[in-house]
């Protein structure tokens, strides 16, 4: 695992087309990831998918383990499976799914609202400047949402039932059982969902890739994309290298900053 990572961090310290001699640049590479708006938007899109990705599929989770761990509920099995398919299912098919819904002419999405009589609402949503990352974004709250639900729905299993008895006792409603009980014992588990929906949605490509190869513009450019980019289409392994170690620095911080909070708090 080292190795490669230690030969992508000597390579991203040249220029280096794949073919001619390489070509010692230093720090060079790093600089241009501070200083071109490109590189730099690529990375503030990622930022924004975290929102989906993380922050969206969290916040979803959390609400429907507090609904359904109040009481029993039929079918649990059966719908907790459903929510985790998306989990399941190939990136890849996800990807193509996604973009013939959002397909301006026959997309269901459009059809949707056209049929609520919205029509001032339908666009070409993977091809709008303005639209494009925040459509890209749903499709990775749809897939990300159900692995959040699961590990919560796991993690309340555990929560000593005596406490729940306990806050009803003294007289707390859904809202204070949840933040007195709930979310104090789901700790480890927020943190296992942090950690997995973040670095999906920081080395997210295919999704990219298949939906609108980092268009319109570079509306929708992602790292990793940049990184397949530039070291497969545009011949600058260099800059690709220093991308893709970049975006790993990154990673480790987030995931060890969440990681440091959960165990201080536990």
């Amino acid at each position: 695992m080292l190795y490669p990572l230690g030969h992508a961090a000597w390579m991203s310290l040249f220029a280096w087309d794949g073919l001619l001699p390489p070509e010692w640049v230093g720090l060079d590479n790093y600089r241009e990831v501070v200083e071109d708006p490109a590189l730099r938007g690529a990375f503030e899109h990622s930022l924004v998918l975290i929102c989906f990705y993380s922050i969206l599929p969290v916040c979803i989770g959390l609400l429907l383990t507090a609904a359904l761990s109040r009481r029993p509920v039929r079918g649990l099995t059966t719908f907790r499976t459903l929510l985790f398919l998306p989990q399941v299912v190939a990136m890849v098919v996800v990807a193509v799914i996604w973009r013939w819904m959002y397909s301006p002419a026959s997309g269901p999405v459009n059809q949707f609202f056209g049929l609520i009589q919205l029509d001032s609402v339908k666009r070409a949503w993977l091809g709008d400047f303005t639209w494009a990352l925040p459509a890209v974004g749903l499709i990775g709250t749809w897939v990300m949402f159900g692995l959040c639900l699961v590990l919560f729905l796991s993690g309340v299993q555990k929560i000593d039932r005596s406490l729940y008895e306990a806050a009803r006792i003294d007289g707390a409603g859904a809202v204070r059982e949840f933040f007195a009980v709930t979310l104090p014992g789901l700790r480890n588990e927020l943190a296992v969902a942090l950690t997995l929906t973040t670095i999906a949605a920081l080395r997210n490509f295919d999704l990219i890739y298949i939906t609108t190869q980092g268009g319109p513009g570079n509306s929708t450019s992602v790292p990793s994309f940049e990184v397949y980019h530039r070291a497969f289409e545009s011949g600058q392994i260099g800059s690709a290298a220093a991308i893709g170690i970049t975006l790993t620095l990154i990673i480790f911080v987030i995931t060890f900053g969440i990681t440091r909070i959960a165990e201080m708090r536990s």
